[in-house]
C-alpha cells in the first residue's frame, strides 16, 4: 500500500485554471495536461476532477480544466490548445446516464453539479467528449477516469438501451483507461510521457485498461492473462455474460488478482491488476492538498452539488460490504484505506478558519461511516479473501470503532467546530458485531445526528437480502430496539431514515408485501424510496440482465414490465396515485385482506373480493413520485 512518486514540485495556484488568462497569469505558455469533465469545476476534493488535478499539479504538471464543454463544435475543446503530455476525460462525478436519467427513463429537468442546475451534460459524455479531441488533436493521448469509464470498462448490459455494450474502451479513441480511484496511475503515467516513452508502450501500468489488435492478441497472448468471454458472446448469451462477469469480479483485488482481457469485434481490451491502496500517510497528502472548497469564480450561479459537502471530510475509502446492487469493489474496491486522525483534524482545522464556515462539519466518513479504522490481517499479504465476502463473523476483520469514536471526540474539540454530523450511512450489522458498538450508536445519537439517522436495510426478506448480500431482517430488528434504547431520555426524538429497495432481483410480489406491512408495523414508511436500477458492473446488474446468480449460475427471479411498477408501488402504500398497481399486486399475491377498513389494511376498499379491474400500464399515473438515486460510489 505505497504512497504516490511526485515530481519536481510547483506551487499549488487558487484554482486549477479554466482558461488560457488564467494560465499566462501563472506563467504558462502551454499545460501538461488537460482534464475534461461533464461536472462544473469545483475545487472540493469529493469532486474528481479537482482531486486528480491537485495531484497531478503536485506532481510537478501544469494542469488545465474544461468543465462542461459545448460538444456542437471543438471551439470549447480548442480552448486551452493542445496539452504538452495527454487529455484526461471523465463524464464527472457520476455516470452521464444514471445523472441524466429516472429510474423510470425519464430525463430529469436539472443537474446537480451543473451551475444553477442547468442541463450541460450530454449521454454518454465519456465518449462524447472523446470523440471530440480525437477529431481535434488525434495525434494526443486521451486517458479515460473517472465512474463512467471505470464502470463500463467491459463489455456490459446497458439499462438505457435494453442491451449489451462494448467495452467503453472500445467505443472511445482513447489511449489508456485509468480505473479506480486513479491518484497513482495518472501521476505514472504522467511521468512516463513526460520521460519520453510512446503512449502505446505504457501497457503495464497497474489500475489502467489498454487495447491490443485483434491480430496481435491470437499470435502474443500470454498465459498471465485470464481471457473471458467476448463481447460476441456476452451479447448474445446470458450465460456467457454471467460466466464473464464472475471471472473478471475475482480479479479485481490488488494483492491476487490478475489481468484480464476481453476480445471484441475490432479490439481486445486488457485491463491490467488493480493498482495498490494508498498508505495513509499518501491519503493525507492527497486530502491535505489546498483545495479551496469552492466553485471557480467565473460562475455566477451556485451549483447545488456543493452545499452538501462542501465541509465535509473524507475520514476512507473502499468498502468490505459487497453489497450485490453497488459497484464499489470494481471502483474503490474492498480494502479499506483510512487516514490518519493528525491528518484529519489538520483538514477540520484549515475548515473551522475558512470565513464561509459556520461550526458544522456536514459529515465525516466514506462510503460506508463507520469502517473507519477498520481492516483485515490478510489484505496486505493476500488481499481480500476470493472465496467469500467479509462479514462481522470473520475472526480475521478488526472491526473495533474505538478508532472512529475518539476521532469524533478529537473532531467536536476543534476550535470554531460547534457540531460535528455524520452524513454517510453506516452498517448495523458491524455496530451490533462489536462491543465498542453500542457506545458509538449512542455517541452518534448524542452528538453527531440531528433529526435522522440514514440506514440501508434494502429489505427484510431473508431469501432477498441473501440475493443482496445485506444482513438479515433479524439484524435490523436488532439494530432498531437498540436505536430506540437511545431514544428514551430524550426530550426530542431522533428517527431513523431507512432505505428500502423495490425491483431487486430475487424479490417477488410477496416479498414487497411482506416489506409494506413491515413498514406499517413499524412506522418507517418514508417518501425516500428506491426502484432498483440496473446500474454498470453490479453483481446485480448482472442478475438483472441474465436471471442468473453470476457466481453459482443458479436462476434468480427478476422482477420487469408490470410486476416491477406493482412492487415500487407497494414500497408507498399510502400514496393515491399507486392504487390501482397496489390493488392489482395484492390480487396477485392473493393478499386482498390487507384492501379494506382494517387497521392492518394497506389500502382502502368497501369489498376486497371485488373483481379487479385492469388498467394498462402505459396509461397509469405515476406524478408525484419521489425516487432515491441509484448508488454510486463518487469520488
Amino acid at each position: 500500500m505505497t504512497s504516490i512518486t511526485t515530481h519536481n514540485m510547483r506551487p499549488q495556484p487558487l484554482f486549477l485554471p479554466l482558461s488560457s488568462v488564467e494560465a499566462k497569469d501563472l506563467g504558462i505558455e502551454q499545460f501538461d495536461i488537460i482534464l475534461v469533465t461533464g461536472d462544473a469545476y469545483i475545487d472540493h476534493p469529493s469532486f474528481g476532477t479537482a482531486l486528480i488535478g491537485r495531484v497531478l499539479w503536485d506532481a510537478g504538471f501544469s494542469v488545465g480544466i474544461i468543465a462542461q464543454p459545448d460538444i456542437k463544435s471543438e471551439l470549447d475543446f480548442k480552448a486551452l490548445g493542445r496539452p504538452r503530455l495527454f487529455f484526461g476525460i471523465s463524464s464527472g462525478n457520476v455516470d452521464s446516464m444514471v445523472n441524466n436519467y429516472t429510474p423510470n427513463l425519464k430525463r430529469r429537468s436539472s443537474d446537480v453539479y451543473s451551475p444553477g442546475g442547468i442541463l450541460k451534460r450530454p449521454d454518454r459524455a465519456t465518449i462524447v467528449y472523446t470523440n471530440r479531441i480525437h477529431s481535434a488533436y488525434p495525434d494526443v493521448p486521451i486517458i479515460l477516469g473517472g465512474i463512467e469509464a471505470s464502470l463500463r470498462r467491459f463489455a456490459h448490459y446497458d439499462y438505457w438501451q435494453d442491451r449489451v455494450r462494448q467495452s467503453i474502451l472500445a467505443d472511445a479513441p482513447a489511449t489508456l483507461l485509468a480505473y479506480g480511484m486513479a491518484e497513482r496511475q495518472m501521476v505514472e503515467i504522467a511521468l512516463r510521457l513526460d520521460a519520453g516513452e510512446p503512449a502505446r508502450s505504457l501497457r503495464d501500468i497497474h489500475g489502467t485498461m489498454y487495447t491490443m489488435e485483434v491480430a496481435e492478441w491470437r499470435t502474443a497472448r500470454s498465459k498471465y492473462i485470464v481471457e473471458i468471454p467476448s463481447f460476441s458472446e456476452v451479447a448474445s448469451d446470458t450465460t456467457a455474460y454471467a460466466k464473464a462477469f464472475s471471472i473478471h469480479y475475482k480479479e479485481q483485488d490488488p494483492v491476487h488478482g490478475r489481468a484480464v482481457a476481453q476480445p471484441h469485434p475490432k479490439t481486445v481490451v486488457i485491463q491490467n491488476p488493480p493498482a495498490k491502496p494508498l498508505s495513509s500517510t499518501a491519503l493525507d497528502h492527497v486530502y491535505e492538498l489546498p483545495f479551496t472548497r469552492q466553485a471557480h469564480p467565473t460562475y455566477h450561479e451556485p451549483i447545488p452539488a456543493l452545499l452538501p459537502v462542501q465541509f465535509s471530510v473524507v475520514s476512507h475509502r473502499g468498502c468490505f460490504g459487497s453489497c450485490s446492487f453497488c459497484a464499489l469493489t470494481h471502483h474503490q474496491g474492498r480494502i479499506v484505506q483510512s487516514r490518519s486522525p493528525a491528518s484529519i483534524i489538520h483538514e477540520v482545522t484549515r475548515i473551522a478558519a475558512m470565513p464561509e464556515f459556520r461550526g458544522i462539519v456536514q459529515d465525516v466518513g466514506g462510503p460506508t461511516a463507520n469502517m473507519y479504522g477498520m481492516a483485515c490481517d490478510k489484505w496486505a499479504i493476500v488481499g481480500a479473501c476470493q472465496d467469500k465476502f467479509c462479514t462481522p463473523a470473520c475472526k480475521n476483520l478488526q472491526m473495533n470503532h474505538r478508532k472512529i469514536r475518539e476521532l469524533l471526540e478529537k473532531i467536536r474539540e476543534v476550535p470554531g467546530v460547534k457540531k460535528v454530523f455524520v452524513g454517510s450511512g453506516i452498517r448495523y450489522d458491524l455496530v451490533l458485531a462489536d462491543n465498542e458498538g453500542s457506545h458509538y450508536l449512542e455517541d452518534l445519537c448524542g452528538h453527531h445526528i440531528s433529526g435522522h439517522l440514514k440506514v440501508a436495510p434494502e429489505h427484510i426478506s431473508p431469501k432477498v437480502t441473501v440475493v443482496m448480500n445485506k444482513p438479515d431482517g433479524v439484524v435490523f430488528d436488532r439494530f432498531l430496539t437498540l436505536f430506540m434504547s437511545f431514544q428514551k431520555s430524550k426530550p426530542k426524538r431522533q428517527y431513523l431514515v431507512p432505505y428500502f429497495m423495490s425491483g431487486h432481483p430475487g424479490c417477488t410480489i410477496k416479498d414487497m408485501i411482506a416489506l409494506a406491512e413491515y413498514i406499517r408495523d413499524h412506522n418507517l414508511y418514508t417518501e425516500q424510496v428506491q426502484d432498483f436500477t440496473p446500474t454498470p458492473m453490479s453483481v446485480s446488474t448482472c442478475m438483472y440482465y441474465t436471471g442468473l446468480n453470476p457466481f453459482s449460475l443458479e436462476p434468480v427471479h427478476v422482477p420487469k414490465g408490470n410486476e416491477k411498477k406493482i412492487q415500487r408501488a407497494l414500497m408507498q402504500y399510502k400514496e393515491s396515485q399507486n392504487r390501482d398497481f397496489i390493488i392489482e399486486g395484492l390480487h396477485m399475491a392473493g393478499r386482498t385482506d390487507l384492501i379494506g377498513a382494517g387497521d392492518k389494511c394497506l389500502i382502502s376498499g368497501k369489498d376486497p373480493q371485488v373483481r379487479l379491474k385492469t388498467v394498462p400500464a402505459f396509461r397509469r399515473k405515476h406524478a408525484g413520485r419521489k425516487d432515491r438515486d441509484p448508488p454510486q460510489d463518487q469520488k
